[in-house]
């Protein structure tokens, strides 16, 4: 029997008109005022990372790389919704391991992705139903985003078409030639490395994506679309810690942070026990 929240959407582990499979037991309660919705591509292969197993599903700590990162937004408040975009065979396998076996209830679709980055993206954004009043994107082998980083990109959207989470520079830059000779050395003070999320409004996004299509313009990252239609795009401090899984390097990086949250976090029960 169908409940209200349940008429119009495809059936549980089911694809829509959209090509998006639907996750059992989700709702669809509407968006409150100012909403955000998070679009979390990992429909990479994963060629840096080797191996068989694409590395958005690769166990970290006994979970899919992925789960973490969905399971990041599921209590932050001002996200109503989650759109995982995965590769169109892993549709069925995300649902299973990464959104019904967590109880992610803010997850009721996952999308195929596309040829690129990009093409994911915008699937996501066509997806959305009703559309929010904010999209972030975050990459879904990014399991160590926080609620701090998504309030900072929110306040830092007002006045502003774009925000983006960075970390300053920290080795030295140079500009090498094709014939690896070193053409100038670049100043760090001004140069930050680019994260996720990346936060924008939704009619801001829209926009771009629809010009940067229209134009066949590919951009590096989502930000670069809004820049380039002339949009301003702010930066807010990340941190070094909200690292993107990509090499077999950064998964050990990765277990020794997610071992220093659990120990933070028992430090801080223990802490608030003491305080009784």
């Amino acid at each position: 029997m169908s409940t209200r929240a349940d008429a119009g959407r495809p059936a549980p582990g089911t694809k829509g008109a959209d090509g998006a499979t639907a996750a059992k037991g989700a709702g669809r309660p509407k968006p409150a005022p100012k909403s955000v919705t998070v679009l979390v591509p990992a429909a990479g292969s994963g060629s840096r990372m080797g191996g068989r197993i694409k590395k958005q599903f690769l166990l970290l700590n006994g979970l899919p790389v992925l789960a973490h990162t969905l399971r990041r937004f599921e209590n932050m408040p001002e996200v109503c919704e989650v759109i995982p975009i995965v590769p169109e065979p892993e549709l069925e396998e995300c649902l299973e391991m990464c959104v019904d076996g967590q109880g992610l209830r803010k997850v009721r679709r996952v999308v195929p992705g596309g040829r690129e980055r990009q093409d994911s993206v915008r699937n996501g954004l066509m997806a959305m139903e009703p559309p929010g009043d904010w999209v972030m994107v975050h990459d879904g082998v990014r399991p160590f985003v926080t609620r701090e980083m998504v309030s900072a990109l929110i306040i830092a959207l007002d006045g502003c078409d774009g925000a983006v989470l960075a970390v300053p520079a920290k080795d030295t830059l140079k500009e090498v030639g094709p014939d690896r000779l070193v053409r100038r050395t670049l100043d760090r003070r001004f140069l930050w490395h680019i994260q996720t999320p990346q936060a924008f409004p939704y009619r801001v996004i829209a926009e771009a994506f629809r010009k940067a299509y229209a134009d066949g313009f590919y951009g590096t990252d989502e930000a670069s679309l809004v820049e380039r239609y002339g949009g301003s795009v702010r930066v807010v401090a990340g941190s070094y810690a909200n690292i993107k899984i990509t090499t077999p390097e950064d998964m050990v990086l990765a277990e020794a942070i997610l071992a220093g949250l659990a120990g933070a976090e028992v430090r801080a029960a223990g802490k608030a026990g003491c305080e009784k």
